[in-house]
């Protein structure tokens, strides 16, 4: 009879204990799907080692409208992960829902000008030639093209359309309305 109360009481110790380890992404905080991308609403972000202000800061963001990837939520505190693949929480009201992506931020080097287009078409007019890491407000993508705008400055903003695989803050084929 000891023996079973003993395993009782081991099985709710260990069923407590799965509950308290439980993957942070296990309780979702929105009810949106995970993952999905959205963008720093801030110029400085911290980037935490767990889901509260008692863990460690591991990182400072500081670049309003970088595109980000949230992959878990616990209550108001999400996990996300940049483009060159760190990964902390970060409290929900530092992030936006914009939809915002970089152009090719995994080119090294000598890499030539990625060529924004005026349509969704290679043989359409140049528009503008960016350089890997411009962040770019996504307005539209139908699964291939996706339309942008990249801010230059508070008078002009350049308008148009690159190829989807170019950028990273769109899931491949995703349509984005």
């Amino acid at each position: 009879m000891r023996k079973i109360a003993l395993a009782l009481a081991l099985v709710s110790l260990s069923a407590a204990t799965a509950v308290a380890q439980q993957p942070p992404g296990g309780r979702l905080g929105t009810g949106l799907p995970v993952p999905r991308y959205v963008s720093l609403k801030t110029d400085r972000v911290n980037l935490r080692e767990g889901p509260s202000k008692d863990h460690r800061t591991a990182w400072v963001f500081q670049r309003a409208g970088l595109p980000v990837e949230i992959i878990a939520e616990y209550e108001t505190w999400r996990r996300i992960r940049d483009s060159e693949g760190t990964e902390g929480w970060v409290l929900h009201s530092l992030l936006s829902g914009r939809r915002t992506a970089l152009v090719m931020p995994w080119a090294k080097g000598n890499q030539p000008p990625i060529s924004l287009f005026d349509k969704a078409d290679e043989k359409g007019g140049v528009a503008a030639h960016l350089q890997p890491g411009v962040i770019t407000n996504i307005k539209g993508c139908d699964g291939k093209w996706c339309r942008v705008v990249i801010v230059l400055d508070g008078a002009r903003d350049v308008d148009g359309y690159i190829q989807q695989e170019k950028l990273w803050g769109v899931y491949p084929n995703e349509t984005v309305e």
